[in-house]
């Protein structure tokens, strides 16, 4: 009896073996290569060629290598580039792939723990061939579409010729920075091109500032100056039509003109509260306080 159970219980364990390394699963987003004794044989869910689930091999023969179908992603080492205008650079790129033939890709790269350690130098290699044929100033920001673009088509026509069996989908520059030796100079040298700008800016600004205020007081003086000829100009007219008027008021009634004139005395002389003045009282200076208009 416990003979039979152990030959029914090994024979159970035996097939679940041979079951286990028959039967495989393939999922949505893998493609599977069987490979017998390291030769691939046969591809499973390949590109144009849906079929995943559950698939058969042969056991202990055969192996099953699954690879990702998805796209995939390699952030390559930071890379120093020096451009075409003797700048130093320090590049930080990725690469996006898929597996689009996954029988090459085998054959080549064995897997893909292998592939971003041969991916990642073709990327670094064609960066430097690209980007040190151009400015730095191209890199950073005018050019860097057109750019990448060119890096891309040298990516993927030097994966073709390597036979890697992947279809390169974008090349992208994340940063690119000056080294951080250089980084303080540039900073240094950035200040004092701004500072001089500042100064320049400051000297012009002044030589401005003179010239209007130079035009300014030129304007102030001529005017004051005209507007002061003019001044006694008119006040030489006025004179001269107050002395002809006086003159004809004189002629007409010179009692009234003796009078007047008399009255233009005191105010002269008696408008100031300090003056002093030491006169007799029957001085003819007083006489129209003592008898009037009619005074003689």
């Amino acid at each position: 009896m416990n003979r039979r159970f152990l030959i029914w219980g090994g024979a159970i364990l035996l097939v679940l073996i041979v079951m286990a390394n028959t039967g495989f699963i393939v999922s949505q987003t893998q493609q599977a290569i069987v490979v017998n004794l390291g030769e691939p044989v046969r591809v499973y869910n390949e590109p144009g060629h849906y079929n995943p689930g559950l698939k058969f091999k042969a056991p202990f023969v055969e192996s099953v290598v699954l690879l990702d179908k998805r796209n995939q992603a390699i952030d390559a080492r930071r890379e120093e580039v020096i451009s075409r205008d003797q700048q130093r650079l320090v590049v930080d790129a990725f690469v996006r792939y898929r597996i689009s033939n996954p029988l090459e890709f085998y054959r080549t790269l064995r897997g893909e723990t292998n592939a971003a350690g041969l991916i990642e130098p073709l990327i670094n290699s064609s960066l430097r061939q690209v980007l040190g044929s151009t400015t730095a100033s191209d890199i950073i920001s005018g050019r860097r579409d057109a750019l990448m673009a060119q890096t891309l088509a040298y990516v993927k026509a030097r994966a073709a010729r390597s036979h890697y069996g992947i279809d390169v989908i974008d090349v992208r520059i994340k940063r690119a920075d000056l080294p951080a030796a250089n980084q303080q100079a540039v900073y240094q040298r950035m200040k004092s091109n701004l500072e001089q700008q500042a100064a320049q800016i400051r000297a012009v600004g002044e030589q401005n500032r003179r010239e209007i205020v130079a035009e300014a007081d030129k304007d102030v003086t001529v005017t004051l100056a005209d507007a002061t000829a003019q001044a006694y100009a008119t006040r030489g007219q006025g004179d001269a039509q107050s002395a002809k008027l006086f003159a004809a008021s004189f002629g007409k009634d010179p009692k009234f003109a003796a009078f007047y004139r008399s009255m233009q005395a005191y105010d002269g002389a008696l408008s100031d509260t300090d003056t002093t003045m030491v006169l007799s009282p029957s001085s003819d200076f007083f006489k129209y306080f003592q008898k009037g208009a009619n005074a003689r």
